[in-house]
């Protein structure tokens, strides 16, 4: 049986709340699942109850804005914290925030570097300079011993902005899914059916381009129906200024999981993605998808179900059709085949303690 890890994940908000925080809690309990010691420092446990084996280290809550300087509050409460607890000096430590002292880290986004494309006097403030400051340190720090991305689309983005880390770039180890209902087998009436998207951040992921796409569609599909969970209701309900009441549904916030099985198809146009997670948890529930390539999920995709971006609609409106009424195969990741990714990359780059 191989040696028994003894391991500190740091993240400010620890529990299934979000993408990034998702994949801490997943792949926690997954680690300890497996045999090895797991201690999360956090701001605070966003849960009833911790995974089982997992111990729980609460720093208290920070004032979230301005956000760089949240980073570096919570950043200085790790650093002390584990000055002043020397009996885990010998673990390894693997941060998904902008701190500075973990061997490990896995960037979850696009790095705040893509700033110096802009003009340089829309560079000129201390909130950018902080955050390139800050990411600068969580990339380079001379104890970091892997930068791990969560997709291949992150990696090409952190050596293109970072050339000097391309020696501790290790490969990208994508999230995984939890239990997805299936999305039963039906027939989808020709003149109907159900588009669903999700996404908190509708602009980011294209829902004014994917209102266009439905808008198309429903000009041969008159009872086809959109539901939208994510964004406020408020916020977008003028973009379906002339949709009949009856076609559309507009959930707000709300746990996505069983709605891919009322789905007949996700759409995610999206501008920009750095991974996908709703577009794997579609695909886990065997839901057709289609998507833009802008999103980090975009290799692991056939090409019927990707598109250009700059598409036209009418490509869009091909694509989407030639979708409903399909069944795919359920295609599943789940989070104990990230965590052994994870130990793999442990192993493969020890810290001096392990």
């Amino acid at each position: 049986m191989s040696s028994m890890l003894h391991i500190i994940q740091i993240v400010r908000r620890f529990g299934p709340v979000g993408g990034m925080e998702r994949y801490v809690w997943e792949m926690s309990g997954e680690l300890a699942a497996a045999g090895h010691q797991v201690t999360v420092l956090c701001e605070e446990l966003c849960s009833d109850a911790a995974p089982e084996g997992v111990e729980v280290v609460s720093l208290g809550t920070i004032r979230k804005k301005p956000r760089w300087l949240a980073h570096l509050r919570f950043s200085k409460r790790v650093s002390n914290w584990l000055t002043t607890h020397p009996e885990y000096q010998h673990h390894i430590i693997h941060s998904h925030e902008r701190t500075n002292v973990h061997h490990f880290t896995t960037f979850h986004g696009p790095p705040f570097a893509r700033v110096k494309d802009k003009a340089w006097w829309k560079r000129i403030s201390l909130r950018i300079m902080a955050n390139l400051y800050l990411e600068k340190r969580e990339l380079s720090g001379p104890q970091v011993k892997a930068i791990i991305p969560n997709s291949r689309l992150i990696a090409e983005t952190l050596a293109h902005y970072y050339p000097e880390i391309s020696d501790r770039l290790s490969q990208p180890i994508t999230p995984g899914v939890a239990n997805i209902p299936l999305r039963p087998d039906r027939v989808i009436e020709a003149d109907g059916g159900v588009i669903g998207f999700v996404g908190k951040e509708w602009k980011r992921k294209g829902l004014d381009i994917a209102v266009n796409i439905v808008a198309a569609l429903r000009l041969h599909r008159p009872n086809l129906t959109f539901i939208v969970a994510g964004p406020n209701p408020d916020d977008i309900r003028h973009l379906f200024e002339q949709w009949p009441v009856e076609s559309f549904q507009l959930l707000g916030e709300t746990d996505s999981t069983p709605l891919y099985a009322q789905f007949d198809l996700l759409l995610h146009p999206a501008r920009q993605e750095p991974y996908g997670m709703v577009i794997a948890e579609a695909r886990a529930a065997g839901l057709p998808v289609i998507v833009s390539n802008a999103c980090g999920i975009a290799d692991e995709l056939d090409d019927d179900s990707l598109l250009a971006l700059n598409a036209p609609i009418t490509t869009w409106e091909k694509a989407c059709e030639a979708q409903l009424g399909h069944h795919s195969k359920a295609v599943i990741r789940d989070w104990r085949a990230v965590a052994a990714d994870q130990i793999v990359c442990y192993r493969q780059h020890p810290s001096a303690q392990n």
